[in-house]
């Protein structure tokens, strides 16, 4: 399920939102459904790459990795190398 950022048209509350292909999200301050969808702000790129190289250190972990060699493993989990 993709998380949005909405902005209620009733009552101006801006809020996030889990949201299903099929359901209609509603304002949780006031039960609106006149929602105006908003872009996002992006994570800083420090905590991206904290947040990518934590990823990889836990599917190194479960064995996702195997299919490389020893040398390319340490590189994508030092970050020198993109997947």
């Amino acid at each position: 399920m993709p998380l949005y950022d909405y902005i209620c048209q009733a009552c101006g509350h801006p809020f996030e939102a889990l949201v299903r292909a099929a359901t209609t999200p509603v304002c949780p301050k006031c039960g609106s459904t006149a929602l105006q969808k908003c872009i996002s702000s992006i994570a800083p790129a420090g905590k991206i790459e904290a947040i990518r190289m934590a990823h990889r250190r836990v599917a190194a972990a479960q064995g996702h990795f195997d299919h490389y060699s020893p040398s390319d493993k340490a590189k994508l989990l030092q970050g020198k190398k993109n997947i």
